[in-house]
């Protein structure tokens, strides 16, 4: 009886090294306030993107609105929707472990769900005025991610940068991809979450099929910064169907969402 007992013990004791670590990593918060007062806490659900690192890049802001698209009658602004999902994109890589450091920053508007979002001239460069010559303000966003670079031992370095197109109205697209030319990295990440959202798009709307490209091309951005680059267009702001993957907040966490699987199918592809 007392042997039995003894191996029901060891058992159970075995049972708590294995899964009460996981238990404990699962119950710890972490906190933001750029995601603004109701998201600004938020869980670590996993060490899966543990050691990872991310500079996350918001197109335009400051005096630069970017692409306008008007939306029943109202102005949609190219900056302010790209942050927004950059921010909830920085929020899904910290619940997954990982560090991510959001370069253009406001301080008052956090993660909104309303469909029309209002546009500011308060974004910084994480507290520095953000240029309106476009090279200098280019140039300034690439200084800052290869300044937190060089301090960082990370062997996982991704840089995402977040825009929307200005087409034509009639023009519809699916989110596309660039990477910088001869980055074999930046093409495999690339490709990740392009497959990603095929996947996603088969999954909850069989039948639609998805038309997202992947190619290089010579940004500024991904020319200018050491961290592997994935430059994301998420969308035609002038066009009807694109924007209502703009304006409906859950639109924007999935694409949020969908971008943090497909790094997350990259980084377990290798370093």
């Amino acid at each position: 009886m007392t042997i039995h007992l003894m191996k029901i013990r060891h058992t159970l004791l075995t049972l708590l090294i294995l899964f009460l670590p996981t238990a404990l990593w699962a119950q710890k918060n972490g906190k933001e306030p750029l995601f603004g007062k109701q998201h600004a806490t938020f869980s670590i659900q996993s060490k899966q993107l543990a050691g990872a690192e991310f500079y996350l890049v918001s197109g335009h802001g400051g005096p630069d609105p970017g692409a306008i698209g008007i939306y029943q009658g109202r102005p949609l602004h190219e900056d302010e929707y790209a942050y927004d999902i950059i921010l909830r994109l920085a929020r899904e890589l910290r619940a997954r472990g990982a560090k991510a450091h959001i370069i253009i920053q406001d301080k008052k508007d956090g993660i909104r769900d309303g469909r029309i979002l209002g546009s500011s001239k308060r974004e910084t460069c994480m507290g520095e005025a953000i240029p309106l010559d476009q090279v200098a303000r280019l140039k300034q966003r690439c200084v800052k991610i290869d300044q937190l670079a060089r301090k960082s031992k990370s062997n996982y370095k991704r840089a995402v940068f977040i825009h929307v197109d200005s087409r034509s109205a009639g023009k519809q697209t699916d989110v596309y991809f660039y990477h910088a030319p001869g980055s074999s990295k930046g093409k495999r990440l690339a490709n990740h979450v392009r497959k990603t959202f095929a996947a996603k798009y088969a999954k909850h709307q069989p039948g639609r099929g998805f038309n997202g490209t992947v190619s290089e091309r010579g940004l500024y951005v991904l020319r200018n910064t050491s961290p592997v680059g994935l430059f994301i267009e998420v969308g035609n702001i002038r066009n009807k169907r694109d924007q209502k993957r703009l304006v409906e907040s859950n639109n924007r966490q999935a694409l949020a969402r969908w971008i943090a699987d497909g790094i997350a199918a990259d980084h377990a592809a290798g370093r």
